[in-house]
């Protein structure tokens, strides 16, 4: 054949390969002809295929992530979706193990929604439908927009749209004039048109019309992070303990309403900025089109809260749920949160005053996020530990630490109040937001809830009591009279912080007092699951299950520690601790005491710093740390704690 083709003249071979060309090129426009909706018989050969481990599914208006990926996901070529130091940043593997990803597969909503059901059997297919416009909403409104009947659970698992959670066109799809106007998961799509943050002039809208028959464009809803509000509002419509309308509505969750009572609206700190943290890099947007010219920003997909909990909980199963993400892939959406977590909030703590009782502390928090820290879903709480320890390591106060069932100690029945002081270990600050049913009774049964009983989670930056979303919004409870709850020295509001005083008592204690202060967060507070555990089904069973075979000890958020020298520091009946050369130019200095047993070191600002030691003979060697300055050692002796101070002077 080849010898043939070598034999022919050349206007012959010339024709010969036209001819071959127009034929392959009207087969594929054949091929890729749209039939009813944005896909071809070609795709149509392809679906339920699995691409990069996700499945495509085609709809008449939806298509799954799996289709997404063949050019927005990995490029095994690393020329598209590389940042500038060769960073991957395609878009699929950044979100195929967020929560976003996993929304029908996260093992809490899938048993609070059959926890809901149960509650009111009488309108349970009403409730999944209402849950699942968020957590599944490719398979709800592809059923909506064709007529069919409402989806709900008992389509669940046998749905690819439904697993594929919330997936790019659940959000790139939505029309930008519903953006901050449409809010409980009724979104508004179009039916053949995705937004994105780029214009027609940046991009080649005949790329993807060709190939996926959807039009791309500019969508202000992307931009300015509205297109998150559809979901991240979410108003019930309560009923009674007998299952009866009340007639009134409840404000679960009112993200979009808070950061809209912040400083940030209207800026370019919108929902994107945390969660899609954008890059300057040029970044080509499709694989095989190398000729494209890169755009910038990006925004990375990270789609990343502050709570690890769940991701961790899904992670240690990805099997049993069939999930779309690899252990390194959850692995990195972990180290993303955890990143995030501690950009939410500033920490001080601050010695007020000493007596010889009681040592005065404020602990001064101020949330840096653009809503309500914890935010979202109601069942989050963070709260505030202060450790005051003796320098011999024993304990003098402790407010705030959890038991073994990962219980905050001193959280009282039937919910901890708001404090603005705290002068007893049984006491805890504890941020979060109790609802109460028609009675005024606690519950966690979202659609009993009416009255916001407790709502003293951290406010934003800019957070005013007379913003016209206040009402969807509001503090409640006893955070609402304390006097710097959001408030300054003034009682100017709008700080987006709180201080919390303690005063500790020492019982007697005259030596130095270290203080921690800590910042803790729960995802899923143990005692908030009571309500659910109390039922039982297949899904809430598997979740206790896991539950209580999870590692649930809070997380981290922000720490602070002090040291107080008290006026009892000094010699208790032996002699003077000496300590030379006192100014030391290099920082070494010794501390000839056979008795010293341990030796600490502080900054003039009372903080520990760190001091190499070294044990000899004579007593010990210490090295101060680089800086110079005014340092404090406090040596433990026999006879007691003896304070020293000593100048590191420059080299």
């Amino acid at each position: 054949m080849v010898r043939m083709k070598l034999g022919m003249p050349r206007k012959l071979r010339v024709f010969a390969g036209l001819v071959a060309l127009v034929l392959l090129l009207a087969g594929w426009t054949a091929a890729t002809t749209p039939v009813k909706g944005p896909h071809s018989p070609l795709e149509l050969a392809f679906m339920r295929e699995q691409i990069s481990g996700l499945e495509v599914q085609f709809g008449t208006y939806f298509v799954t992530a799996g289709r997404c990926a063949g050019c927005h996901g990995h490029d095994p070529n690393g020329v598209t979706m590389i940042a500038g130091d060769g960073e991957d940043v395609n878009v699929v593997d950044d979100w195929r193990s967020t929560m976003m990803a996993n929304a029908a597969n996260d093992p809490f909503f899938l048993s609070k929604m059959q926890h809901e059901g149960l509650v009111n059997p009488q309108i349970k297919e009403q409730i999944e439908h209402g849950c699942l416009k968020c957590h599944a909403p490719l398979a709800v409104f592809e059923q909506q927009m064709l007529g069919n009947p409402p989806f709900t659970a008992a389509s669940l698992d046998t749905s690819v749209f439904a697993r594929d959670g919330v997936s790019c066109l659940a959000c790139h799809m939505q029309n930008p004039a519903s953006g901050g106007h449409v809010f409980s998961g009724n979104l508004v799509f179009d039916s053949a048109r995705v937004w994105g943050p780029y214009t027609d002039e940046q991009i080649n809208p005949a790329i993807m019309q060709y190939f996926v028959n959807y039009t791309p464009d500019q969508g202000s809803n992307i931009l300015d992070g509205s297109v998150c509000a559809g979901c991240h509002t979410a108003i019930n419509h309560p009923v009674d303990l007998e299952g009866n309308p009340t007639g009134t509505s409840f404000y679960e969750q009112t993200l979009w309403q808070e950061y809209k009572n912040s400083v940030y609206y209207g800026t370019e700190q919108n929902c994107r900025s945390c969660h899609m943290p954008r890059i300057q890099d040029s970044v080509k947007l499709a694989s095989e089109y190398i000729y494209l010219p890169g755009q910038s920003p990006f925004g990375k997909h990270h789609l990343t809260g502050g709570g690890v909990f769940m991701l961790k909980m899904m992670k240690d199963h990805i099997g049993g749920f069939g999930l779309p993400a690899t252990p390194a892939q959850f692995d990195s959406t972990i180290a993303r949160s955890l990143a995030l977590r501690k950009t939410s909030m500033t920490m001080a703590l601050q010695t007020v005053d000493r007596t010889d009782d009681t040592l005065f502390v404020d602990v001064a928090l101020t949330n840096l996020t653009g809503h309500k820290f914890p935010g979202g879903f109601p069942n989050r709480r963070a709260f505030v530990q202060v450790l005051a320890i003796g320098a011999m390591g024993d304990t003098l106060f402790n407010s705030g630490s959890w038991d073994g069932t990962y219980e905050v100690v001193g959280n009282d029945l039937p919910y901890e109040p708001h404090h603005d002081v705290i002068t007893q270990e049984g006491q805890a600050q504890i941020y979060e937001f109790v609802m109460g049913d028609v009675n005024h009774d606690v519950t966690t049964t979202l659609l009993r809830a009416v009255h916001r009983l407790k709502d003293n989670r951290l406010v934003p930056v800019g957070y005013s009591l007379s913003h016209p979303s206040q009402d969807t919004t509001a503090v409640a409870g006893l955070a609402l009279t304390d006097p710097d709850f959001n408030r300054d020295a003034d009682g100017v509001e709008g700080t987006g912080g709180d201080i919390v005083h303690y005063h500790i008592p020492l019982g007697g204690h005259g030596g130095a007092v270290e203080v921690k202060a800590r910042v803790w967060f729960q995802q899923v507070p143990p005692r908030w699951n009571d309500e659910m555990f109390g039922f039982h089904g297949a899904r809430i069973d598997s979740f206790r299950t896991m539950y209580f075979n999870a590692d649930n000890t809070p997380e981290l958020v922000m720490a602070d520690s002090t040291v107080v020298l008290g006026t009892g520091v000094g010699v208790a009946g032996g002699g003077v601790v000496r300590i030379f050369p006192n100014p030391t130019r290099d920082g070494v200095v010794h501390v000839p005491s056979p008795d010293a047993r341990w030796i600490k070191a502080y900054d003039a600002a009372g903080k520990q710093v760190p001091l190499v030691t070294q044990r000899n003979a004579a007593g010990w060697r210490c090295i101060l740390p680089m800086t110079p300055g005014v340092y404090h050692l406090v040596v433990g002796t026999s006879h007691g704690e003896q304070l020293v101070r000593v100048v590191r002077t420059g080299e």
